[in-house]
């Protein structure tokens, strides 16, 4: 099905939405057997939880560094087989992880499994250049949403199948997830693509990546290791040193890795400081939740919840996600794409108040949760549909996948935060934080929300209003009937001031570059 040169038929255009959504599914997947397992991998491998921490962390480390250059190098003409690659990675890791006997081939297969979770970029390059327009628009506005959506699914089956069938088993079913997407995807996926051949900066890829190593690291292990620790300091430190050697190595390059000269256009700014933002808040309220319901009422709060219940939790945020992706177009219809976002921002601030104010029932945590839920999916398709719409189709990948490094990194800060907040809210010789943490935390995770919709309202001086904006089928639409302007002859993206001009100073300096390696 996935043939030729000529154009799609219009079966294979039927089927193509469904089988991108699966393969964004499959990051949800990879997700959920993350955090909430962390314990079961301890009593299973006989080793500490901070230990079995590394499951998650390592599979997060590998997602956030393979992202950028998946994303570069799904802009080019190889966009399937990077998509098919990562998939026989998630697969591979799958099976390591279910067959390993000790932690070690399991933390590998994790690494490997992590290297799946940068492939909504991808898909999203493909829905933009294959779909007809309306199609793009709500394929692309629901894939901003899938991994979110998908970890209240996974998170109480995976927890599920753990609890009752074992921990192999629950692994055995992310493998056999992924086995059933790849072969969807060989079938689906288009082989043909128009995006032009690329040179990959491969010492950009290496520095962005050894900056993110550094700085994830170091918030992932800050509590353990103490945040004062000549370690954690040095890993923050030399993260910080390798991004600003990054940003000067990219703002020379011809052709970078990620062309951060996009970000002069204050839309797609707004757009990758919203999602930095969110994606604390995201990870904060989770991190905040989960650990909440799981403590037992003899410590004066908690619920003692099971981990399937506290799975059942993040129910509510997959439901409401998915009910925000569906709002978003009239809502954007209505208020514009920046709108919608301090909508959904303040939403979000709602949640955190929610339970800063209250959290004596079961049911404000499940309330407070369908309310993030919903805020979310307001504001991650209006956000992707800023960026879409914003920038070239060549660099659609590189775009996307970058606002995704962003939200990793806002989701391991927001970890890391709750971590730190309630740690020092435990008293000496405790186990437990006292409760008045918890309200400090989402009085935190409150601030953290209004600063996130205050961004949003930057404005857009000196160019009009998007095309995307004004389209009565979405924040997106826009980006699907632009997908063919990028031949000789068109004009593309005249709303952003100094584009062709930039795009005829790359383009000479490509030429007259050495190659140093294909995409």
């Amino acid at each position: 099905m996935c043939g030729g040169q000529g154009p799609l038929s219009r079966r294979h255009l039927a089927v193509l939405p469904a089988a991108l959504l699966a393969i964004g599914l499959v990051t949800a997947v990879i997700s959920s057997l993350g955090a909430q397992l962390v314990p079961t991998v301890a009593r299973a491998y006989g080793v500490s939880v901070s230990t079995a921490q590394w499951s998650l962390t390592v599979a997060l480390l590998a997602g956030s560094v393979a992202t950028p250059a998946m994303g570069r190098l799904g802009d080019g003409p190889r966009r399937r087989q990077v998509i098919l690659g990562c998939l026989g990675l998630s697969l591979t890791g799958g099976v390591l992880t279910a067959a390993s006997a000790s932690l070690v081939p399991l933390l590998a297969g994790r690494t490997l499994q992590g290297v799946g979770l940068g492939m909504v970029p991808l898909v999203i390059a493909v829905a933009r250049e294959h779909l007809p327009a309306g199609r793009a628009s709500s394929t692309i506005a629901a894939l901003s949403v899938v991994t979110v959506s998908g970890v209240g699914v996974g998170y109480p089956i995976t927890g599920l199948i753990a609890d009752n069938l074992g921990l192999r088993a629950a692994f055995w079913f992310g493998a056999g997830i992924s086995a059933a997407v790849l072969a969807l995807a060989w079938l689906v996926i288009p082989a043909r693509s128009a995006a032009p051949r690329r040179r990959f900066d491969l010492l950009g890829a290496a520095a962005l990546s050894a900056a993110l190593a550094a700085l994830l690291i170091g918030l992932s292990q800050g509590e353990q290791w103490g945040w004062s620790s000549p370690p954690v300091v040095g890993l923050l430190a030399g993260s910080g040193i390798l991004f600003a050697l990054w940003v000067i190595r990219e703002l020379r390059c011809p052709y970078p890795i990620v062309d951060l000269r996009l970000m002069r256009d204050r839309t797609v700014l707004t757009a990758d400081l919203t999602v930095l933002f969110t994606g604390v808040g995201i990870y904060l309220l989770m991190s905040l939740v989960i650990r909440f319901v799981q403590t037992p009422p003899a410590a004066g709060y908690g619920f003692g919840a099971s981990v399937v219940v506290a799975g059942l939790v993040l129910t509510p945020f997959s439901a409401g996600s998915v009910l925000g992706n569906r709002i978003t177009p009239p809502l954007h219809g209505r208020v514009g794409a920046v709108g919608a976002i301090t909508i959904g921002t303040v939403l979000f601030s709602a949640a955190m108040a929610l339970l800063a104010l209250r959290r004596d029932q079961l049911w404000q945590p499940f309330a407070s949760m369908g309310l993030a839920g919903i805020s979310v999916g307001i504001t991650f398709a209006a956000v992707l549909g800023l960026i879409v719409d914003a920038v070239p189709a060549a660099e659609t990948g590189s775009a996307t996948s970058f606002n995704q490094v962003l939200r990793s990194i806002g989701y391991s800060i927001g970890s890391a935060l709750s971590a730190v907040i309630l740690d020092a809210h435990t008293g000496r010789g405790q186990s437990l934080p006292t409760d008045e943490g918890y309200t400090v935390a989402f009085t935190v995770g409150v601030g953290v929300c209004v600063l996130a919709a205050l961004l949003s309202l930057i404005p857009v001086v000196g160019r009009r209003k998007p095309e995307a904006i004004r389209s009565r089928h979405g924040p997106v639409a826009a980006a699907g009937k632009r997908r063919n302007e990028n031949v000789p002859g068109r004009r593309e993206h005249e709303d952003v001031p100094g584009r062709r001009e930039h795009e005829a100073a790359a383009g000479q300096r490509r030429r007259s570059a050495e190659p140093d390696g294909d995409a």
